[in-house]
């Protein structure tokens, strides 16, 4: 077995000391006076001999573990995927690796997943968690440890924060089905306290009370199997033959939807115009193409990695609460234009 290569090793070859190859290997030559030469030598050889530091001992050493706790609901849904993917690229490029959590929008998981971080001892955090965990989430963020919510806002917790602006991207899609002259418009969402899918409600009601249309919407419990989600929309549109468009407030609930209408011979558009929350391979390549309110995934993962390496990097401002809002885009198809 090879041995592994030590700092000591690598200072005894070079004939200088073991703080002037850590200096090096931490980017602190410039800053302690130690020659380009010097530098170069330790650089070179480092890179001959393949070392590679011992993380454990030096994050005792700095109080840094370089490793972010990434939480989101579900890390199979595209939505997350996607963003996590985003942030990882992102922070490895700055040096920092990622702890991947799946809550399952469930309290007591969430709790338990936060305590495994802390006891990780991540040096930030990047949350979309469920309402419940105020308390501890407010607890982390006075623990001084960097801490960005994304996707969702939790009630009464001060922390920086990447949301998109979903009331508005409701309003604009139930706005452009009723240009389109579809009639009655339903709402499928999660029977869920999460302020985005609250604000996506809003969004839809508001543009429907401008009209003076009545809402009709189903809420679906959280936690249900595919089969059970598809039966619930299923039941939904035969409960209500005259509904001539839906719009879907997650991806995964427009899937669901697409098979039960396929299951009732529903044609889209012609007996059902479709909207849903989220872009997807599967939205983009379904026939016909499905209409989509965007969220923007590059400038959300950029904007929650920027935050977190500001506040790990002492770049922020102490004290100072960023929340940021971002724009979705109406991505308009042909599943919610009107044939004529």
């Amino acid at each position: 077995m090879k041995k592994k290569i030590l700092i000591h090793d690598i200072a005894k070859h070079l004939d200088v000391s073991i703080a002037t190859v850590s200096l090096v290997l931490n980017g602190k030559a410039k800053a302690q006076r130690i020659s380009d030469a010097v530098a170069e030598r330790v650089l070179k050889y480092v890179d001959e001999v393949g070392y590679k530091p011992n993380q454990l001992a030096k994050s005792l050493r700095t109080g840094k573990t370089h490793v972010i706790g990434l939480m989101v609901e579900d890390i199979a849904n595209a939505f997350f995927a996607k963003i996590a993917a985003l942030i990882e690229q992102k922070a490895l490029a700055r040096g920092y690796r990622i702890i991947y959590c799946s809550t399952n929008n469930d309290v007591a998981r969430t709790r338990d997943l936060l305590t495994m971080l802390q006891e990780r001892h991540v040096d930030g955090y990047a949350l979309a968690v469920p309402p419940g965990l105020e308390g501890e989430v407010r607890d982390l963020v006075r623990s001084g440890k960097p801490v960005v919510l994304f996707d969702r806002l939790l009630p009464d917790v001060l922390a920086d924060a990447v949301v998109v602006d979903g009331l508005t991207g409701t309003y604009e899609a139930t706005r452009h089905l009723i240009a389109q002259g579809f009639s009655s418009l339903a709402l499928v969402t999660l029977q869920s306290e999460q302020l985005q899918l609250r604000a996506r409600r809003h969004g839809y009601a508001q543009a429907l009370q401008e009209r003076g249309r009545p809402e009709l919407v189903l809420e679906v419990p959280y936690g249900q199997d595919a089969e059970q989600l598809v039966q619930c929309i299923l039941q939904f549109v035969q409960a209500h033959p005259n509904c001539d468009a839906m719009l879907f407030t997650t991806n995964y609930l427009g899937a669901y939807g697409l098979d039960a209408l396929v299951r009732l011979g529903r044609r889209i558009p012609e007996h059902m115009a479709v909207i849903s929350f989220d872009d997807s391979d599967l939205f983009r390549l379904y026939s016909p193409p499905i209409t989509v309110i965007a969220q923007p995934m590059e400038l959300i993962a950029e904007s929650v990695i920027n935050a977190l390496l500001a506040a790990l990097e002492g770049s922020s401002e102490p004290g100072r609460v960023t929340q940021i809002q971002l724009a979705p885009q109406l991505l308009v198809r042909q599943s919610s234009v009107r044939v004529r």
